[in-house]
């Protein structure tokens, strides 16, 4: 008998938390007009400057064009 109210103990939990999980998520909708990427850098490439608390931060882009080979091997020891 023991055995039997702690398997009911036990589902009843399962399926209250799946539900409180479901209207959480319900709730917390993504908002469709976010934008995906906040603008960071101008739509031609330069880097941008903000100025805040007496300095100033200077924002581009950070991956550089290289002539090396590619790698041709995925192969680790």
């Amino acid at each position: 008998m023991r055995v039997l109210f702690l398997k009911a103990g036990t589902t009843v939990l399962a399926i209250a938390a799946t539900a409180a999980s479901a209207l959480y998520v319900t709730a917390h909708l993504k908002n469709p007009a976010a934008p995906l990427q906040p603008p960071v850098l101008n739509a031609n490439g330069n880097a941008s400057k903000v100025s805040a608390l007496g300095g100033t931060v200077t924002v581009g882009p950070s991956v550089q064009p290289g002539h090396t080979q590619p790698v041709t091997s995925t192969y680790a020891s």
